[in-house]
Formats: structure tokens, sequence, C-alpha cells
């Protein structure tokens, strides 16, 4: 009797190991039972280079949301993006929007760059002012061929 004992506390601690390992990886990686939590934004980029569905939105280095949708747009060539900021989080209506990487290995995430005004982005509205990614290429062969060299006048 006292090892079946044994067994069943041991099979509900790794059972309950099991079940908290679960809850932490669905909360680490965004799923949660009540999705849709927040409030909906749009911007257009020139290049999402590195962003997919479901790449992460951070405000200072804070996850404050995710990227929901990615279309092309075929009027001006631009990847028409939405992302949901999570509710609580006010954004102010003159901010900025990026894609940011981290570093030279890391992949790259979507950052907003908050401004000053006391007005607030409200559902739906679009950030317009963007900029897209930087490709890690292009900045290595202008620098290694030299292609903005200065010196072109006398001084």
């Amino acid at each position: 009797m006292s090892e079946n004992t044994t067994e069943v506390i041991v099979g509900g601690a790794v059972l309950a190991i099991a079940i908290g390992f679960l809850v932490y990886a669905g909360q680490m990686t965004g799923l949660s039972a009540g999705g849709g939590q927040g409030y909906p934004l749009t911007a257009s980029f020139r290049s999402l280079e590195g962003v997919t569905v479901g790449t992460d939105v951070r405000l200072a280095g804070v996850k404050i949301g995710t990227v929901t949708d990615i279309d092309l747009n075929p009027q001006t060539y631009r990847a028409d993006t939405e992302i949901e900021v999570r509710k609580g989080v006010a954004i102010p209506d003159d901010s900025a929007i990026v894609i940011a990487s981290e570093g030279l290995l890391g992949g790259n995430f979507v950052e907003i760059v908050p401004g000053g005004s006391l007005f607030y982005f409200e559902p739906g509205a679009e950030i317009e002012d963007t900029q897209g990614a930087v490709s890690l290429v292009s900045l290595l062969m202008k620098f290694v061929t030299g292609s903005e060299q200065s010196g072109g006048a006398a001084q």
C-alpha cells in the first residue's frame, strides 16, 4: 500500500509540473484563453523583411502586442500591416512605428516609438510615421564598397 501511495503522489507531482509548464509556455508565446484582448492599429511599410504574423510589437522593450495581419497593397506596393495592442496601453497619435532588429543574429520585431501628443490613437487608426526594415546585407555592402564616400568638394 505504501508503494502505491508514493506512486500516486509522484505521478500527481509530475502532472502538476507538466500543467504548469504548459501554462508558462502559453503565456510566453502569447497564446491565451482570452485572445483578442486588445485594440487594432494599422500601418503601411515599404519593407517588412523578417516580420510575420505573430511577431512581437514592443514599446520601450516591453511586449505590448502582436502583428495580426500582413497584406500587400497592389496600388502602393507597400506592406499593409495590422497590429493588436494590449488594452490599457494608450499610444500617442504622433508616435512612429519601426521595424527593429534584436541584433546581428536575432530576428526583427515591431517597435513603437511614442510621441509627445496629449491625444491617443483610436482603435482601427493608422500610424502614418513608419520606417521599414533595414537590410543588413545592403548596409554591409555599402560599408565594404565605400559607396557613400565623403570628400567630393574641396574644403
